[in-house]
């Protein structure tokens, strides 16, 4: 999931010609249809400047973003005012991936954190060392409330806090969109087979959120499965000119006008349930996210995180809090998983396609290599009858006749006894003999695979110890029946006796 970076802050530059609404509209008091002249954004709670949080869920901003209107787009001194340029400027302050500045309640939260935790005074004697034990136990875990004190309210332990034991550090892939490609994720709360059967009512439905301008046509970039029956669509919105030239909207641009309260409410209605703009970190985003370790992470794990990062210049660390972002990731990893086998299962059907195609392709080459060659000797006997009609009435050449020399000397060598015939009637009888034998051979030869035979050997080998045990249990067997059968033989005189 990309990265979230929140959208600049901006007001619409004016459009005094009128001739094109787009996404610069003049400020009014009734706003249009369509703008993408946000208004200003003071909140600091989203996670690079945005109004959400939606990035990693850690922390609480980036920094604020602020940036000019738009109102100089493609129509610059044509009456068009199109998009314009976006200049966004992101001040990278306290936040996620910083080291805050501490205010006085944090200073005492800390305090009585640490109070909680070694020093308990709630009880007065050796039950708050008990207590202090709990409430370690209970920051080890990131939940619950830690008494200490009479006189000042619990502390309440978060996942977030230092102390929270179930804390790990995976790895993200960076994206790598540029800002001028316009690309938007909106995930939706519906299956992908919903979406896909209802892809162009979803356009439709998009572009009148967008306000029905014809200048502007939403596409659909890729559509993807997500845990928990939710779809990830990839959209982009071209803006067409009078002119006929057309571009793109700016990602942030897009993500901006979606953010606000009357469009995010008409998405909801959809069934969005989270949008964001898939661009790419700058160099000095990502320095920054690498330098300071998040809230509640350890500094010495962070740092080994960015030694045994696999590719740095692909994936950039995360932090993983709770159980549920390891449970969220592994969904993941089993949604891409899946994907995968899917995405080998349609590769490998493809190769046995061209395979069975490449077979039938070499059986074709074999038919018209023969039907070459037997047009190659028809066309040599139509050849040879045309010059026998065209050579007639004629005496025989020089030439001729010193051909028909050469091919009468080599028929003789041919047709010599010792000579090439000779041999090579040898060679076919022996050709004859070896297919007769190798086909009576290849009937009674047998050819079996080492490791089947390794598993008849063993096989063969249990049942041999088997009937050995088998036998030498018969063989004892015999020996107790015979001296039964001696008991028995001497027994009998002795009762005969006592009854006589």
């Amino acid at each position: 999931m990309a990265f979230n970076f929140g959208a600049a802050a901006g007001t619409g530059a004016a459009n005094p010609t009128g001739a094109f609404g787009g996404f610069g509209t003049t400020t009014t008091t009734a706003a249009p249809a369509f703008s993408f002249s946000a208004p200003t954004n003071t909140g600091t709670g989203g996670l690079f400047g945005a109004t959400q949080n939606k990035g990693f869920g850690f922390g609480t901003s980036f920094g604020t973003g602020t940036g000019t209107g738009l109102g100089t787009g493609l129509g610059t001194g044509l009456g068009f005012g199109g998009f314009g340029t976006q200049q966004q400027q992101t001040t990278l302050g306290s936040g996620l991936f910083s080291q805050p500045t501490q205010t006085p309640a944090q200073s005492n939260q800390l305090i009585n954190t640490a109070s909680a935790l070694s020093a308990p005074t709630l009880l007065g004697d050796e039950r708050d060392a008990i207590l202090a034990k709990w409430n370690q136990l209970q920051a080890f875990w990131g939940t619950g409330k830690g008494y200490f004190n009479n006189n000042i309210a619990p502390v309440e332990f978060t996942q977030e806090n230092p102390f929270c034991r179930f804390k790990a550090v995976g790895y993200s892939l960076m994206p790598n969109n540029k800002d001028e490609d316009g690309l938007v994720v909106l995930v939706f709360n519906r299956k992908e087979i919903d979406i896909r059967s209802q892809q162009q009512q979803l356009v439709e439905s998009l572009h009148k959120i967008l306000g029905g301008n014809q200048t502007l046509t939403v596409n659909i970039e890729g559509v993807k499965t997500m845990p928990d029956d939710q779809t990830e669509v990839i959209i982009y919105v071209v803006e067409r000119s009078p002119n006929g030239t057309s571009r793109r909207v700016p990602a942030t641009t897009l993500y901006a006008h979606f953010e606000q309260a009357n469009i995010k409410s008409s998405l909801q209605q959809l069934g969005v349930s989270l949008s964001m703009a898939r661009t790419e970190l700058s160099p000095a985003q990502v320095k920054q996210l690498l330098q300071n370790p998040p809230a509640g992470v350890d500094p010495i794990i962070w740092e080994q995180a960015k030694v045994d990062n696999p590719d740095p210049d692909k994936l950039i660390p995360v932090p993983m809090v709770g159980f549920k972002e390891l449970l969220r990731r592994l969904k993941v990893q089993d949604q891409m998983t899946k994907q995968h086998q899917t995405r080998l299962d349609i590769i490998s059907e493809d190769i046995s396609e061209l395979q069975k195609n490449q077979t039938t392709t070499m059986a074709k080459i074999a038919q018209y290599k023969r039907k070459l060659m037997a047009l190659s000797h028809r066309t040599l006997q139509v050849l040879i009858k045309q010059e026998i009609q065209r050579k007639s009435g004629y005496a025989i050449q020089a030439d001729e006749e010193q051909l028909r020399v050469q091919l009468d000397t080599i028929q003789c060598e041919l047709n010599a006894p010792t000579q090439f015939k000779g041999r090579l009637n040898e060679l076919m009888s022996q050709i004859r003999m070896q297919n007769h034998f190798g086909a009576v051979r290849a009937e009674e030869r047998y050819y079996i695979d080492a490791d089947l035979l390794r598993e008849i050997k063993q096989h063969l080998k249990q049942q041999q110890e088997g009937l050995s045990h088998l036998i030498s249990i018969i063989k004892d067997d015999l020996e107790d029946i015979k001296l039964i059968e001696h008991g028995l033989n001497e027994s009998i005189p002795i009762r005969g006796g006592v009854f006589s």
